[in-house]
């Protein structure tokens, strides 16, 4: 598993189940499945102790509140409305009764924000560390959904929201620097992503996007999957990207690499999306320019019209 990476050992899966006739399967956001005159999205995703968050730094509420949250934003990412959640839990001894409420108390408040119900799904223990799936179920028009193939050459591309914060808050956490209130927005950014469903939707009707996804692992990883899927290459230009005035102070005090945290870091669940140059001023919610899609399969990086001998490659689980 390791010797082929993450992405490789996605696609030897993917090879081992073609989509069945009519649906979409593996390689985007959520699968998407004919339902009367609308579609189903379904999506999951997991959040393991150690490696999506530390239970000593995390709040259980903040906890369940990722959890939901990081779900509910892949249905933003077609441009569909969520229907229903099913979560996952093992826990270990020491996290059972009031880790756990706390937990569902975080995952309650979020899903009532956005008026998502629970519906099932399962409990068992652990060994050790708490992991949590939590699979979420959406709708869409028939044909709305935003995927990731349909981006065209001469195409801008477009985020929702700043990038970076959330890595700025993880680097943060881990370097336990002082709490300023600079610092303390972006871990709550981290803490507390805030998944994009209006601005999906928005998009989705406007019928001017071609390509969608949430950025999860860093515009350097999550742009290759459209491009990919696409068959297209893209030119980042990185003075453009959107930085916080919050993540922009902490790095200059503490000398860290903005770009590389803007582009490399993750977990922002900001959408990226592609449409005709001019979008920004024709939406009712924010969207900013970062680049644009051309011709070929490559992905380079700018700096006030400069080509940029630097690479960003985004996060990588394995």
């Amino acid at each position: 598993m390791s010797r082929r990476g993450e992405f490789g050992f996605i696609d030897f899966i993917r090879s081992n189940f073609p989509d069945p006739e009519g649906t979409t399967g593996i390689g985007d956001d959520c699968a998407v499945m004919p339902s009367g005159e609308g579609e189903l999205l379904f999506s999951t995703d997991l959040l393991m102790e150690g490696v999506h968050f530390l239970r000593n730094e995390s709040s259980p509420e903040d906890v369940g509140w990722k959890a939901a949250a990081v779900n509910l934003s892949d249905i933003a990412a077609m441009g569909g409305t969520p229907v229903a959640t099913f979560l996952s839990i093992a826990l270990p001894k020491d996290a059972l009764g009031e880790w756990a409420d706390r937990f569902i108390e975080g995952y309650t408040e979020i899903s009532r924000q956005f008026d998502v119900p629970l519906l099932g799904g399962d409990t068992t223990s652990s060994l050790r560390d708490i992991a949590v799936n939590v699979g979420v179920l959406g709708r869409c028009p028939s044909g709305g959904r935003l995927m990731r193939n349909g981006a065209k050459v001469g195409e801008t591309i477009y985020v929702t929201g700043p990038l970076g914060d959330s890595a700025g808050g993880l680097k943060a956490i881990l370097m336990g620097i002082e709490r300023t209130d600079d610092v303390t927005r972006l871990i709550c950014r981290h803490k507390r992503p805030i998944p994009r469903i209006e601005a999906g939707r928005i998009l989705m009707e406007s019928g001017k996007a071609g390509a969608m996804m949430d950025i999860s692992d860093g515009i350097g990883s999550d742009l290759r999957h459209i491009m990919k899927a696409s068959g297209v290459g893209a030119v980042i230009d990185l003075e453009r990207l959107p930085l916080s005035p919050e993540l922009v102070s902490v790095c200059k005090e503490q000398g860290w690499d903005i770009y590389e945290m803007a582009t490399s870091g993750g977990e922002d669940f900001e959408l990226m999306f592609t449409a005709p140059a001019g979008l920004e001023n024709e939406l009712d919610i924010a969207v900013y320019p970062i680049g644009k899609i051309v011709p070929g399969n490559e992905l380079s990086w700018r700096f006030s019209n400069e080509p940029m001998d630097r690479d960003f490659d985004g996060y990588k689980h394995f």
